[in-house]
C-alpha cells in the first residue's frame, strides 16, 4: 500500500485550495444555521423558504453544467476568482438590506443556507478537478477526505458563531440581529479571493500518446457508461438529501419550538463530528477501499435518518442528526475521489460536473417538496421519503461501482 503524503509534502496549490475552503466554510455554516430562521423571522412561510432554496440550487446546477466542461479547456483559476467576487457581492447586499426582491436575488446568487462544505458552490467541479490533477489516484481518497474535513470544521465554527447573538441577546432575535451574520460569508469570500491570488493555474499532465480511434471510442464509451451510472445513483441521493437537509434548522425550530441558541450549537456539533468522520473515512478508504467505506457509513446514517422524527425531545433528535451527519457527510470526500477516478485526466472537469450536477438538480427539487410537506403539517414524511431514496442510492452505488478501479482498496489499484 502506498505511503500517505505528509501535509508538508502536499502540492502548494492543494494546501491553498484547502485554506480557501476553510475560509468559505465559516460563512456557509452560519447560513445553514441562520438563513431559514432569518426568513422565518421576516414572516416568510415554509413553502416560500423552500422555493428560495430551490431557486438557489437550480441556479447553481445550471452554472455547474456550463463551467465544469469549460474548465477542462483551462482557466480554472479565473472561474474561481469570479465565483468569490460574486459571493462577496451577494453577502454585501444581504448585509445591507432586507428588501424582498434584493434579498431573494442575493440568496439565489449566494446560495445561502445550502451548506456547500466550503466548496465553490456551482464551481465546485473546478476545485475537484484541480485537486485530482495535482494528486495521484492512490492519494486522492485521503486528501479529498481531509479537504471535506476542513470544510465541515469551518462550518461548525460558522454555526457556533451564528448562535452567539442568541446567547448574548436572548433567543428571540429580530431581523436586524440576523442581518449582521452576513458579514461572515462576506469575509470568507474576500479571504478566499486573497488566497486564490497566490495559486498558480494547474497544469495538466502530458497527454499520453493518442490511442487508435477505435480504442479511443471504446475508452470514451466505457467512461460515459460509468458517468451515466453516477448520474442515476446521485439523482436518488440528491433528492433524498434535499427533502430535509436545507430545511433542517427550520424543522428543529417548528418541531421543538427551539431558537438559534440551541439549533446553532447542535449544528456546530454536527459539523465538528462530521469533520472527524471525514478525516477517518479517508483512512478507512486507504485500507478497505471507497466502496466498503461508503456502504458501511451510509447504511448507519440511514437508520438514524428514519429514527430522527420519532424522537420527542430536542437533544435526542439533535444527537441522531449529529451521528447521522457523521455517517453521511463523512463519505463526501471519498465519493468525490471515486468520481475523479472514473475518467482520464483530460475529462475530469466533466466527471466532477456530472458528480455535482446529478446531486444538485434533484436536490434543488427537495426543499420545495419538503417545505410544502412541512407547511401541511407532515413533519416526519420527508424523512421517510428521503431514507427510501438514499437506500436506493446505496444499492445502485454497490451494483454500479463495485468492479471499478477507483472503488477498490489502494493495494489493488494502479497509481494512474
Amino acid at each position: 500500500m502506498p505511503m500517505p503524503m505528509p501535509w508538508s509534502a502536499w502540492p502548494r496549490n492543494v494546501r491553498l485550495l484547502m485554506a480557501m475552503r476553510a475560509a468559505r466554510s465559516v460563512g456557509q455554516g452560519a447560513m445553514v444555521a441562520a438563513f431559514a430562521l432569518y426568513l422565518h423571522v421576516l414572516g416568510w412561510g415554509a413553502t416560500t423558504i423552500g422555493a428560495v432554496l430551490t431557486a438557489a440550487l437550480l441556479l447553481s446546477a445550471s452554472l455547474t453544467l456550463l463551467v465544469g466542461p469549460l474548465s477542462d479547456r483551462g482557466g480554472r483559476r479565473a472561474f474561481l476568482i469570479g465565483y468569490d467576487l460574486l459571493q462577496a457581492l451577494a453577502a454585501l447586499v444581504a448585509l445591507l438590506t432586507s428588501t424582498p426582491w434584493l434579498l431573494v436575488a442575493a440568496a439565489v446568487v449566494g446560495a445561502f443556507g445550502r451548506g456547500a462544505n466550503g466548496s465553490a458552490g456551482a464551481f465546485a467541479p473546478i476545485e475537484q478537478a484541480w485537486l485530482a490533477i495535482e494528486l495521484p489516484m492512490h492519494q486522492r481518497a485521503r486528501v479529498f477526505s481531509a479537504n471535506s474535513a476542513v470544510g465541515f470544521a469551518g462550518m461548525g465554527v460558522g454555526a457556533l458563531l451564528a448562535a452567539l447573538p442568541a446567547w448574548w441577546l436572548g433567543p428571540a432575535l429580530d431581523a436586524a440581529d440576523y442581518r449582521w451574520l452576513f458579514a461572515l460569508p462576506l469575509a470568507g469570500a474576500l479571504c478566499s479571493f486573497g488566497l486564490l491570488l497566490r495559486t498558480r493555474e494547474p497544469v495538466l499532465p502530458a497527454a499520453p500518446i493518442a490511442p487508435h480511434p477505435a480504442a479511443e471510442h471504446r475508452l470514451r464509451q466505457g467512461e460515459n457508461r460509468l458517468l451515466a451510472r453516477l448520474m442515476l445513483a446521485n439523482a436518488l441521493n440528491g433528492l433524498g438529501i434535499g427533502l430535509t437537509g436545507p430545511l433542517i434548522a427550520y424543522w428543529f425550530a417548528i418541531r421543538f419550538q427551539s431558537g438559534l441558541d440551541h439549533i446553532g450549537l447542535g449544528l456546530a456539533l454536527g459539523f465538528a463530528v462530521a469533520a472527524a468522520s471525514a478525516w477517518l473515512a479517508g483512512r478507512v478508504a486507504d485500507r478497505h477501499g471507497i466502496l466498503r467505506t461508503v456502504v458501511w457509513m451510509r447504511a448507519a446514517g440511514l437508520l438514524m435518518l428514519v429514527a430522527m422524527p420519532l424522537v420527542p425531545w430536542f437533544w435526542g433528535a439533535m444527537a441522531l442528526y449529529v451521528l447521522r451527519g457523521a455517517s453521511n457527510r463523512g463519505t463526501a470526500g471519498v465519493r468525490q475521489a471515486l468520481a475523479a477516478g472514473l475518467t482520464r485526466a483530460e475529462r475530469r472537469g466533466l466527471a466532477s460536473t456530472v458528480q455535482n450536477l446529478s446531486l444538485q438538480l434533484p436536490r434543488a427539487i427537495g426543499p420545495l417538496l419538503g417545505g410544502a410537506l412541512f407547511h401541511a403539517g407532515y413533519l416526519a414524511l420527508p424523512f421517510y421519503l428521503g431514507a427510501a431514496l438514499q437506500l436506493g442510492y446505496l444499492l445502485l452505488f454497490v451494483v454500479f461501482f463495485r468492479d471499478t478501479e477507483a472503488a477498490r482498496a489502494p493495494g489493488r489499484q494502479g497509481a494512474g
